[in-house]
């Protein structure tokens, strides 16, 4: 990578729920302007989550060095803060330093339910996808927040799905669902006030659709042949792989004026447009606008003009 590309040269990040989709994709897209990512998770070579995935931190964490950064996986349950305490002390005692907070933690595909209403989704369900999409990103950022405001400059991600303007007048997917998501975005809106006043920045960020690992196998497609999907689905035409929100990430960490988003919602097709930058095919998918444009309307599927 040329020396100009490695902006994030010497800059320490902790991606918390790296071990795939877009957590993944953001610590290697870090680390490939140089950084060191510290990536965590509970999938390990060892013992697999609930979720019996092939992904692990250690995979991502030797993708990150790969691509040019340093690679550290850490073995954490972000709804326990003894352990999130514990991983910002690792942070603090080998690097001294921490300039970028992703809280990527989600872990709910497998607990939501499409359409179903508070009175019938499965409660204890329910219950688990806020702890695991709310709490655990409230845990992290009490723990590693102290660190980051260490030097000026720090930011903080909170991932999430939906735009604030996008998820206000719309219902998205069920009760527990919509409520987690429109909680994430709310967060970056409170830290962006407890922040920006000691010079932090705390933003939203959400992908488009992703083509994530879970869903290239729910379509039955690899990411070589991802475009096979569509006459399935005909709107994933407009889908992005990690790879293009980690890019997001990487060039707002990379960006001296990035106080400007803080506490903003913002999507990855709407920061390409800003900063120049593509997905790993070349093209800038702008999922949001074509959901109010296309989608929504019940338009037929074509992404022309919106990649």
């Amino acid at each position: 990578m040329a020396e100009a590309q490695r902006t994030l040269e010497g800059k320490v990040a902790l991606v918390a729920g790296a071990t795939r989709g877009a957590g993944r994709g953001i610590a290697v897209q870090l680390g490939a302007r140089g950084a060191t990512v510290y990536v965590s998770g509970r999938s390990t070579r060892g013992k697999r989550s609930e979720y019996d995935r092939p992904e692990t931190i250690e995979e991502t964490a030797e993708l990150v060095t790969a691509a040019g950064g340093r690679g550290i996986p850490v073995v954490a349950d972000h709804l326990v803060p003894g352990e999130v305490e514990a991983l910002v002390g690792r942070i603090d005692s080998e690097q001294g330093r921490l300039d970028v907070l992703v809280n990527d933690v989600w872990g709910g595909e497998l607990l939501f339910e499409w359409d179903s209403t508070v009175w019938e989704h499965d409660l204890d369900k329910g219950l688990r996808l806020l702890r695991l999409a709310v709490e655990t990103h409230a845990v992290t950022s009490h723990f590693a927040l102290p660190l980051l405001l260490r030097e000026p400059g720090g930011l903080v991600v909170e991932m999430t799905d939906g735009t604030a303007e996008y998820n206000a007048s719309r219902y998205r997917v069920s009760f527990f669902y919509d409520i987690a998501k429109s909680s994430v975005l709310r967060m970056a809106f409170a830290l962006g006030h407890e922040l920006g006043p000691r010079g932090g920045t705390a933003v939203a960020l959400t992908p488009g659709w992703l083509r994530s690992e879970m869903m290239l196998d729910a379509f039955g497609v690899k990411e070589e042949n991802w475009r096979d999907a569509l006459a399935a689905v005909p709107h994933f035409c407009i889908s992005e792989t990690p790879s293009y929100v980690g890019r997001a990430v990487a060039a707002l960490a990379a960006d001296p004026d990035v106080a400007r988003w803080n506490g903003r919602s913002l999507s990855s097709g709407q920061l390409a447009r800003v900063y120049g930058f593509t997905d790993l095919d070349g093209s800038r998918p702008d999922t949001w606008r074509y959901m109010v444009e296309v989608q929504d309307p019940g338009r037929p599927a074509n992404a022309t003009g919106y990649r």
